[in-house]
């Protein structure tokens, strides 16, 4: 008995080396240590427990503490992430966000489960809840001044090229009409305080305007998500007909690359410096009072170093303003200085590798051009 399990394990490591099994097939975590029997993939401790709830489709073990018989190691063996993902991801419609290991609890769950418990992918062509270019239904959204979630009937048109929002189930007239092409979508569990919670963000008069929204059903709030995608890329092939699909696939809804609190302060960088909540959105650095704002009480434009722009660690020698934080940070454009604090070093290194990374990009001509429609003070 001992034998076998000693050659069980010989030949577990030997598929478990394999270079297609290195990382988890749900989310792409390096080192994988668990397996789904089942399926035949292996997973990361993360997507095991998501796995773990829906035992119809997946058993699950580990692959350090659990017991594999020579049947269970010859199904992986034979399977594997390269065989199951044909199988299961052979027709993800290119719009549709696939998560990763950074992503939230709402998007993997549901990403596994449309994946080998709905098996949305498996088929070409088949009708999916995101696809057909509109979508209707209520979302809670919350008040722009109390705060307060309340039901709001939403309504996503690729004809139109447009979501609105209506205050009343029966209003002919929405609250907002905002084009596919300037809004983003992400989501934001933490900062909403709901674990389906999505914050949708649009331009309106060259200022970002956030909407908070939720739904009780994690599939719902994703098929939203993924219905706005989808209705970006159709609206964006027939703006940009000569761009690639991967094109217009990187220019969909898109994760803030950075958001926390530092200290700022004004222009004349005499001021006491104010604690406000930051928001890196590619090149728009935005704050706020309160993180669930509606709008941002400023924005700066953040270029590339080969047009003038530049971080800094720390503070201008002589700077006047009181602050309570001490790690600096200042952000160097052609016209002025922005000056910020934060809270701890590890806060401070973390910000200036965002900002060098968008530094270090190449601006794109559009950018360019929206460079002279964003220069909005930080002055509060």
């Amino acid at each position: 008995m001992a034998g076998g399990n000693e050659r069980s394990m010989k030949a577990l490591k030997e598929v478990w080396k394999r270079a297609e099994n290195s990382l988890c097939v749900d989310c792409g975590k390096p080192d994988p240590d668990w397996a789904s029997s089942t399926l035949g993939v292996f997973i990361c401790l993360s997507c095991s427990g998501i796995h773990r709830n829906i035992p119809s489709i997946s058993k699950v073990k580990s692959l350090k503490m659990d017991y594999w018989d020579d049947a269970q190691v010859q199904f992986l063996a034979k399977h594997g992430n390269a065989v199951t993902k044909a199988i299961y991801e052979a027709h993800i419609p290119i719009y549709y966000y696939q998560p990763t290991y950074n992503d939230c609890q709402v998007l993997r769950e549901q990403w596994i489960r449309a994946k080998y418990e709905r098996k949305e992918f498996t088929e070409p062509g088949k009708q999916l809840p995101y696809s057909d270019g509109v979508k209707e239904g209520i979302l809670w959204k919350r008040g722009r001044d109390n705060g307060q979630f309340l039901p709001r009937k939403f309504l996503l048109s690729e004809r139109e090229g447009c979501l609105k929002y209506f205050t009343k189930q029966d209003a002919k007239e929405p609250k907002i009409n905002v084009k596919i092409d300037v809004i983003n979508a992400t989501f934001q569990p933490e900062k909403i305080g709901n674990p389906n919670g999505l914050q949708i963000t649009y331009l309106k008069d060259n200022k970002t305007r956030n909407i908070f929204v939720y739904h009780e059903s994690g599939k719902e709030i994703v098929d939203w998500f993924n219905a706005i995608r989808s209705v970006q890329f159709h609206y964006l092939k027939v703006a940009f007909p000569i761009a690639s699909d991967n094109e217009i696939k990187n220019r969909l809804t898109r994760n803030f690359l950075k958001e926390g609190y530092m200290e700022k302060t004004g222009p004349k960088q005499r001021e006491a410096f104010k604690k406000r909540w930051f928001t890196l959105d590619h090149r728009r650095l935005m704050y706020f009072k309160d993180p669930l704002d509606a709008f941002a009480k400023g924005e700066v434009f953040v270029g590339s170093g080969e047009n003038g722009y530049s971080v800094q660690k720390g503070l201008p020698a002589g700077t006047q303003g009181n602050f309570s934080w001490h790690y600096g940070i200042t952000i160097v454009t052609p016209d002025r200085e922005y000056l910020f604090t934060c809270e701890t070093e590890t806060d401070q290194l973390e910000w200036i590798r965002a900002f060098t990374s968008v530094i270090n990009q190449a601006m794109t001509p559009r950018e360019y051009a929206s460079k002279f429609l964003d220069a909005v003070s930080f002055t509060s």
